[in-house]
């Protein structure tokens, strides 16, 4: 249950759950969360003397303000800014206001706030239940909050984040970390969301384990850390034709590149064999480099349903162009029976003439998606996991959503896996191409298809986090040196 992500549907039962318990009722529970948020503030920032809390109407606020007394009786400065109570006196976040009150403890205006006034702040403004973009004075806070360089800890969920999509209602807080109350929401790790949550890490509130028994949840979480599903075993006397014969298809003129990294990709996620089926026009210089691949020319499309037979799995769409030789090369390949993963203009030629298949893995971006979906993306990113959804629903298979917080369709008990820990070093040309090689590699070794995209974009991950070590940074990363990482970085995953 560690790797569950939830909604907030799923919270709230945990919650009412958590407040059932004997002696968590009447704001004890609310007491452990404060508690919780003056160990992440002191463990994060230990010199910090003056401690700023954003407070709001709800139980958020009421944390804060349990926050804020507690602070204060460690010896520390703090400053709260909050607006007027709310319309319950006997909440549990009215009662921790009227305690801090009690203690002496003063709350200024939020049309006061003032960034310089502490060294870190700790956003309590709003929670999980906010359904309406942030406006008025709480997004001027907010803004005022991001545009100050003061580092920031959000409780439970940053301000006007969407813990169901991880979309930003307005205006959100741009959080250094978050600490998340009783269990993880998928909205901190996707979407829109990463850019705001910055570091996340649950606090348990010392809950038992069986309070998560049937409680409905919305994905699982996976990433460098570990793999979702491990990697094909391979027995000592093995031989390549025991490890999967992976054909990649594409490589228009012009764009050889990103066939030849899928390619690549391939032999190093471990497939015995890789054939790189390109344009004629480069396919005599397409393996002077990497001589373990074997290329093939191929100007027409019935020379490519020929060679298909020896295939185990297909990876067919980078640089594959939408002109008529691509074109003719994928609607062979959309016929084949075997695995498939289709990406780049694969993709593109999909979305002008729809179809559906049980087996294959598409892996679109959030443009790719949203011409698949006669959408925007936009609109993708606005509700990633509505969108995987449609995906699915439409085109069939499994599907895998790229971005910040990749999701992944077909996980445990059929809900999706997210991918995280990606960083921004990854945004760079050929990362997604190296990707796909991944995935067809994993189904030519035997994997199904849904346990093949999840493990290929959490293998994916930990490689890109290997070799921004090895580079002793992000930027500048290249697609190459994350696929030179992939043997290295499965060791500890496998």
């Amino acid at each position: 249950m560690a790797n569950r992500l939830y909604g907030e549907d799923g919270m709230r039962e945990l919650d009412q759950r958590a407040m059932a318990l004997p002696g968590l009722g009447d704001g004890a529970l609310m007491e452990r969360a404060g508690e919780a948020l003056l160990q992440a503030l002191t463990d994060a920032h230990p010199e910090a003397r003056r401690v700023g809390v954003l407070c709001g109407p709800g139980n958020n606020g009421g944390d804060g303000f349990v926050l804020a007394r507690l602070a204060a009786a460690a010896g520390l400065e703090v400053v709260v800014h909050a607006g007027a109570p709310g319309p319950r006196n006997d909440s549990d976040g009215e009662r921790a206001r009227q305690a801090w009150t009690g203690t002496g403890g003063a709350i200024e205006p939020l049309e006061t706030f003032a960034p310089e006034g502490a060294e870190v702040w700790v956003d309590c403004l709003f929670g999980i239940g906010l359904r309406r973009p942030i406006e008025g004075i709480h997004a001027e806070v907010i803004d005022g909050l991001n545009g100050s360089g003061r580092p920031v800890l959000a409780a439970d969920v940053p301000s006007g984040i969407n813990i169901d999509t991880g979309a930003v209602l307005g205006v959100a807080a741009r959080a250094t970390r978050t600490l998340t109350m009783i269990a993880d929401k998928l909205g901190l790790h996707t979407g829109a969301a990463v850019d705001h949550s910055g570091r996340v890490r649950v606090a348990g509130l010392g809950l038992p384990p069986d309070i998560h028994a049937d409680v409905p949840w919305l994905a699982s979480r996976a990433g460098a850390e570990g793999l979702p599903y491990p990697l094909p075993p391979r027995r000592p006397g093995a031989h390549k034709g025991d490890c999967g014969h992976l054909m990649v298809v594409g490589g228009a003129p012009g764009y050889s590149g990103a066939a030849r990294l899928a390619a690549v990709a391939g032999l190093r996620a471990g497939a015995g064999r890789v054939t790189l089926v390109t344009h004629p026009e480069h396919a005599a210089f397409a393996n002077l480099e990497r001589p373990e691949l074997m290329v093939r020319a191929v100007s027409a499309a019935r020379e490519l349903q020929t060679l298909l037979s020896g295939a185990d799995a297909v990876a067919v769409g980078p640089g594959l162009g939408q002109a008529s030789w691509g074109r003719a090369l994928w609607q062979v390949v959309a016929d084949w029976s075997g695995p498939l993963v289709a990406d780049a203009d694969a993709l593109n030629l999909l979305a002008l003439a729809p179809r559906r298949r049980p087996d294959w893995v598409l892996t679109p971006h959030p443009g790719e998606a949203a011409r698949l979906l006669g959408s925007k993306a936009s609109a993708v990113n606005a509700d990633r996991p509505e969108s995987l959804r449609g995906l699915a629903d439409r085109f069939g298979g499994v599907v895998l959503l790229k971005g910040a917080g990749t999701l992944v369709s077909g996980g445990p008990e059929d809900r999706p896996v997210c991918i995280t820990g990606g960083h921004p070093g990854m945004a760079t040309a050929g990362m997604g191409d190296a990707l796909t090689g991944i995935i067809g590699a994993l189904l030519a070794q035997g994997m199904d298809t849904g346990p093949a995209a999840a493990a290929a974009a959490a293998w994916h991950v930990a490689a890109a986090q290997h070799a921004a070590q090895r580079l002793e940074g992000e930027r500048g990363m290249l697609a190459g040196d994350v696929i030179a990482a992939l043997p290295a970085s499965a060791g500890g995953l496998s």
